[in-house]
Order: structure tokens, then sequence, then C-alpha cells
């Protein structure tokens, strides 16, 4: 059989494996997406109730009286713009994580086996997966900056509204063309930088722990490669990484949604150290965490979704397991 013949006879995950990881992941993070989209909007809105430098600026004169609490704010969205809204803003999210999800688990599987060298069958340095997880997520999410930050916008949309406020985008291509239009191409990525050191802290509690704890699990216990095992792992990775992210997702949220001049730069927020020093002076050290137990609930179906759709879906493919 000639070389071009036998790489015909190849299946598809053989012939191109890392572009069939990249979709298979796409693919189980649009579901994971999907299912748990209403915590990360209620998420959202928590994180900007009772901000110091709007009040401040006096740019919330008049505005409603914020929610209290995720289920209060989660009710209220259904009840005063429609339970639709709970989904306000899912296009983008979507389409980011198709880029971020995609691009991170292909780059960790890389850096895990061809960079960083691990073994099948031994234990893996826990340094190296923290290296791993969060150089993975930090590109990963440096691509898909843009959709989040439509995403972000397109969130707040219907507070604008309850507030009176001029709505800004008719959907997500529009998101896309104004925030160019106004900003540039520099204008896609304000919030990059919080945006990629929350990736990195994320990632490190769950690529890290998932693929740390999964492996313990399978080499130290009688457990096997299942779905109790990926149940387990992924539960354990969705705690970690809702400590670890909340902070920058916080800092990360605010510096997005900050109106802008004419330049595009931030008229509350220099950077996102003065968004958190900011922060943390005018509302509390716990500010940081606003938005942790949406966060928190949302992070761990998240991850049992995805992990759990992933490894099904790798299996079903003929990809070896995560």
């Amino acid at each position: 059989m000639s070389p071009a013949e036998e790489e015909r006879s190849l299946s598809l995950p053989e012939r191109w494996p890392r572009a069939s990881k990249f979709a298979l992941s796409a693919c189980a993070a649009a579901v994971a997406e999907l299912v748990t989209f209403p915590l990360d909007l209620t998420k959202t809105r928590l994180q900007m109730q009772g901000e110091a430098a709007v009040r401040r600026d006096g740019a919330a004169a008049g505005q409603a009286v914020p929610y209290r609490g995720m289920l209060r704010t989660a009710a209220g969205i259904a009840q005063e713009e429609g339970v639709r809204k709970l989904w306000q803003g899912a296009t983008p999210a979507v389409y980011r994580h198709i880029v971020y999800t995609g691009v991170r688990m292909v780059t960790y599987e890389h850096l895990r086996d061809s960079v960083l060298g691990r073994t099948e069958g031994e234990s893996f340095p826990l340094w190296k997966a923290v290296v791993g997880g969060m150089s993975a997520g930090a590109i990963g999410q440096f691509f898909a900056s843009p959709t989040d930050l439509v995403k972000v916008q397109m969130q707040m949309e219907g507070r604008r509204k309850l507030e009176g406020k001029p709505l800004r985008f008719r959907g997500v291509h529009h998101a896309f063309l104004k925030i160019l239009s106004e900003g540039g191409v520099r204008g896609l990525w304000a919030g990059w930088v919080p945006n990629v050191q929350r990736a990195a802290l994320v990632n490190m509690g769950d690529l890290t722990t998932y693929d740390s704890v999964k492996h313990f699990l399978l080499l130290n216990t009688t457990l096997v490669d299942n779905s109790v095992t990926h149940s387990v792992s992924s539960a354990c990775s969705g705690l970690v990484a809702a400590v670890l992210g909340t902070p920058a997702d916080v800092v990360k949220t605010r510096i997005m949604n900050q109106p802008r001049d004419n330049q595009g730069r931030g008229l509350l927020y220099k950077s996102s150290m003065d968004c958190l020093i900011q922060t943390v002076q005018g509302e509390g050290f716990m500010s940081l965490y606003k938005g942790f137990i949406p966060t928190w609930m949302r992070m761990a179906p998240w991850s049992l979704v995805f992990w759990l759709t992933y490894e099904q879906i790798r299996r079903i493919c003929g990809v070896s397991s995560f």
C-alpha cells in the first residue's frame, strides 16, 4: 500500500488529530455553555452591582435600585425582561467557547504530551500540569477575547433598558462592528489583560485539577476510566476554578463594561490593577467575590457537562481518553 493510500485509510482523528480534538472540544463546550448560560448572565449582573467607580462619577444617577443576591437577580431578569433574556448574549458566548475551548484543549494536550513530556501510566508532576494549564488558558483566551467582550456587553443590555438608557447593539454582528468602528481593532481586545489573567487562573483550576485528579484516581485507586472518575474530577476542577478565577473575573467584567471615550480609553479604570485597587478600596476585599455562588454553581455543572460530553465524544470518535 502506497503512503497516499495508507493515509486515506486512516480515520479523520488519525489523519488530523489536532483539528479533530479542536472540533470535539468545541462541540462539548457549546453544549455545556447553553445548558449553564443563565448562571453566567446572573453572575455578570451581580458583579456590576454597587460599582464604586460608577457611584463616584455619578454615572448611575437615576438608575433603578440594584438587585441583591443570586436568586433575586435571576428572578428579576426573568420577571422584568423575560425568561428568554436569561440567554441574552448566548450567541457570542458559544462563539467564544468554540475558539477558547478549542484552542486551550489542543494547546494543553500538546504541551503536556510533547513539551512537558508526560508518560502514559506514570504520575505527572503538579508543577508541569500548572504550567500547561495556565499557558493553555492564557493562549486560548487571548484569541477569544473579542467574543468575550461582546458577550459581556450584550449581557448588560437588559439592565440598560430597565434604566431607560438606549440599547447599544441590535445583535451580535452589530456589536462586533460597532466596537470595531469606535475603538478599532484594539477595541476588540479591551480588557484582554484581566481576561487572560483570569483564564490562566481558571485553567490552573480546571485543566490542571481535572487532569491531576483524574490520573491520581486512576493510578492510586480502584476506579477506572469511566463516567464516575470523570464526574469526581470535574467536580473538583469546577470548585478550584471558581475560587481562583472569580476575583479576576470581576475585574474583567467591569473593565469590559465600562464606558469609553472616542479613542477607546476607559473612563472609569486605567488598567486592571487600577480597577482592582478601586474595587477593594471602595467596596472591600470580598467585593472581588461578587457573583461567586453563581460562578461556582455554573462552573460545577459546566465542568461536569463539558468533561462528560468531551470524554464520551472522544471515545465514540475513536480518540484516546483525555
